[in-house]
């Protein structure tokens, strides 16, 4: 009887089951995408022949299946498995899974997997109770994590795990997905007249940005609306019987069955830096159009506008410079103005500022002279201030010095030809500043070459 009611119980809890997790792959060669790490020859696919699965971090963006390869690495093994959340489990359940663990060796000589999802949440004492086991080789740990590891997971499970990035799924894996997902008769809708066209396919392969679990989702949102039929729902929550078909999908059915995505950005996570990171590159790389889409992305995400302004005003000298000395005055004002007018508005001005660094003369010339002369002040290549160049208020070297006295020598600029200096300002042969041929600089390297020549030659 007990054995009756946990199957009743089992068939019930599939038939809530959302498409997503029925159509999980059960197999390694069912997992879709992450060939850089499950292809033939490489790294995981070798551990996984070799038996040599040791703890891992999957990472990457959700819906990449960090979860179900974790689950599909404990099948291929034959290795029990227990899965927690690292935000909700406590020291005392981690015991519980330890002592779970050695009861399993002692019993079938079989080891366990422990999977942690949001690995990035544990704490340093759910760690201090784990560790000694997992290094004993008692538990194998994966965890899984939408964060970069190397600055989200705590150091001591990093530098004891293997890391492999899961990255998001083509198009081409997302229809395969799909199209498994139509034709499967137990799990999917293969009982089901269903005709769903190419054009929705690529609409949902397109629209869920490599996340898997969202174009099923989608696909189950338009089988269970009707689609342009009518369908009812079978005993596995699939259509099956109750279904009255045919049901068609077709290109506006499955762009309003799939929900416009927020953007995926943590202001304190690795898409905050990326996405300022691909925003600074396309400035500098002078492509207004993808430095506009990034300024929106970060914008749309919730980014701090004053955050972009501020880091606006440091390219416009690291990377534009004397090429072009307004680009640091249009840097400044879209600051201020951002900082005055904010959201919605100041996106505007964020942009006209964007663009038009873009689309300066660029150098570095002024980047690679401070970061030089810094090098020479640290390394202690310092240079004694020159006699003539002091206050002539300071005091002499030493009492009763005989020699020249501050600022003694001195010749003011203005009284000279052109006001152009001809003296030594420095006391040591170093070139710091090297003007590029490029916009307003290519005149000032001309006139700094002049200004050279002069010194040179008195």
């Amino acid at each position: 009887m007990a054995d009756l009611w946990a199957q009743s119980r089992a068939a019930a809890h599939r038939a809530v089951e959302p498409l997503a997790v029925r159509m999980r792959p059960r197999t390694l060669d069912q997992f879709a995408g992450q060939r850089h790490i499950l292809g033939e020859g490489k790294l995981l696919r070798r551990m996984l022949k070799a038996d040599a699965i040791t703890s891992l971090i999957l990472h990457g963006p959700p819906g990449t299946g960090k979860t179900t390869l974790a689950e599909l690495i404990a099948g291929f093994t034959r290795r029990r498995f227990v899965g927690e959340n690292a935000a909700s489990v406590g020291v005392k359940r981690i015991r519980e899974i330890i002592d779970g663990a050695a009861a399993e060796l002692e019993r079938t000589g079989r080891r366990t997997i422990l999977f942690l999802d949001e690995a990035h949440r544990f704490t340093r004492a759910q760690q201090d109770v784990l560790l000694a086991d997992v290094e004993s080789g008692l538990l194998t740990f994966i965890g899984a994590t939408t964060e970069n590891p190397t600055f989200a997971v705590i150091s001591a499970l990093v530098s004891r795990s293997t890391l492999f990035r899961l990255e998001p799924l083509g198009e081409a894996d997302i229809v395969g997905v799909l199209r498994r997902a139509i034709e499967d008769p137990e799990r999917g809708y293969g009982r089901l007249d269903l005709r769903v066209s190419d054009e929705a396919l690529r609409v949902w392969a397109a629209k869920c940005e490599g996340d898997a679990r969202r174009a099923l989702t989608a696909l189950e949102v338009a089988v269970l609306s009707g689609g342009k039929g009518r369908v009812g729902r079978g005993p596995n929550g699939q259509g099956g019987e109750g279904a009255v078909g045919p049901i068609e999908i077709d290109r506006a059915t499955a762009e309003d069955s799939i929900q416009q995505k927020a953007a995926v950005y943590d202001v304190t996570g690795d898409q905050h830096y990326d996405t300022i990171s691909a925003f600074i590159k396309s400035v500098r790389g002078g492509d207004p159009d993808a430095a506009v889409y990034w300024l929106a992305v970060m914008l749309e995400a919730g980014e701090d506008p004053r955050f972009i302004a501020r880091r606006l005003a440091i390219l416009a000298s690291e990377d534009i410079g004397n090429a072009d000395p307004r680009g640091i005055m249009v840097a400044q004002a879209a600051w201020e103005l951002t900082e005055r007018v904010g959201m919605p508005e100041c996106r505007i001005i964020l942009s006209q500022a964007t663009t038009y660094l873009a689309l300066c003369p660029k150098s570095n010339a002024a980047y690679l002279a401070i970061d030089e002369a810094v090098g020479d002040v640290r390394e202690g290549r310092t240079a004694p201030v020159p006699m003539y160049l002091r206050d002539p208020h300071s005091a002499p070297n030493s009492k009763g010095d005989e020699g020249p006295r501050p600022g003694e020598g001195y010749r003011y600029a203005h009284d000279l030809p052109g006001a152009v200096g001809d003296q030594d300002y420095l006391g040591v042969d170093r070139t710091y500043y090297r003007p590029l041929d490029q916009g307003a600089e290519k005149a000032m390297r001309e006139r700094l070459e002049e200004f050279r020549r002069r010194r040179r030659e008195r």
